[in-house]
C-alpha cells in the first residue's frame, strides 16, 4: 500500500525568549496511519512540539502542513478536532463523568457533530478500564488516573485524524497502561488512526510498528 504524509514540518525554528531552542531547521513527514512514539530528555520540549502540530503555539519560522495545506489555511476549531491534542494533566469541568464527556459537542463549533451513542461511550470506557465509573458520578471525585483515561476517551469520541498525546500512561498502573496502549493500537490498526505520543515506558501491543522519534537540541530523529 502507498504511504501518504499527513503531516509535514518544514525547516521549523521554535523557541522561547532567553532558552535553548526546542527546534532548529526541523524537517519531518508523519505518515499516515502511523504509530509514533517521541522520547527525550526531561524538559527539551517534547509538549510544546505536539501543540505546534494545531497551533496553540506557533513556530518562529519553516512550515507545517496538514494533509497538504499549511496549519494556517484550517479553522482553528477544525484544526484541533482533526489534529487533537491531549495534555498530561487532566482538564475537566465541574460536572458528572457525562458531562465532560460530551463537553466538546456543546461548543458552537461543534453542534453540527452527532453526539456519540451510549454505547459507543460505554464501550470505550470498557476497554479503557473504567467499566466501574458511572455516567453521573461527579468527574472531580475520580482519581488522576481515571481523569486521564477520560479525557482519551472524550478526545476519542471525536474521532480525529491525528491524536497527539502528552505521556497518555503518566498516572496508570500497568495494567490500565497496557489496556489504554492496547485500545490505541487496535484504532491505530483497524481505523488507521495516526498517534504522536510522548512516551516514557514503551508497552508493547500486537502487531504495531512503532515508530521511534528523539527529540534532542533541537533536532528531531528517527525511524523515518
Amino acid at each position: 500500500m502507498e504511504t501518504q504524509t499527513i503531516i509535514e514540518l518544514s525547516n521549523v525554528n521554535f523557541g522561547f525568549p532567553d532558552q535553548r531552542p526546542i527546534l532548529t531547521e526541523a524537517s519531518l513527514s508523519i505518515e499516515k496511519g502511523a504509530f509514533y512514539l517521541l522520547q527525550g530528555p526531561s524538559g527539551v520540549g517534547k509538549s510544546t512540539f505536539l501543540r505546534l502540530f494545531n497551533r496553540l503555539e506557533e513556530p518562529r519560522s519553516g512550515e507545517i502542513r496538514f494533509k497538504g495545506k499549511l496549519l494556517s489555511d484550517y479553522p482553528p476549531p477544525r484544526l484541533r478536532r482533526s489534529l487533537l491534542y491531549i495534555q498530561q494533566t487532566p482538564a475537566v469541568v465541574d460536572g458528572s463523568v457525562e458531562d465532560n464527556l460530551l463537553l466538546p459537542f456543546s461548543f458552537k463549533t461543534n453542534l453540527h457533530l452527532k453526539k456519540p451513542s451510549r454505547r459507543k461511550i460505554e464501550a470505550l470506557l470498557e476497554q479503557v478500564h473504567l467499566h466501574g465509573v458511572a455516567m453521573n458520578d461527579h468527574a472531580r471525585t475520580l482519581s488522576v488516573g481515571q481523569l486521564q483515561r477520560l479525557c482519551l476517551v472524550r478526545g476519542l469520541l471525536l474521532d480525529p485524524e491525528v491524536l497527539l498525546l502528552d505521556e497518555p500512561t503518566s498516572a496508570l498502573d500497568q495494567e490500565s497502561a497496557m489496556a489504554v496502549m492496547a485500545l490505541l493500537a487496535q484504532l491505530n490498526r483497524e481505523s488507521h488512526l495516526t498517534v504522536l505520543s510522548v512516551a516514557h515506558q514503551i508497552f508493547r501491543q500486537g502487531d504495531v510498528a512503532y515508530r521511534h522519534l528523539q527529540l534532542k537540541d533541537g533536532r528531531i530523529e528517527g525511524t523515518p
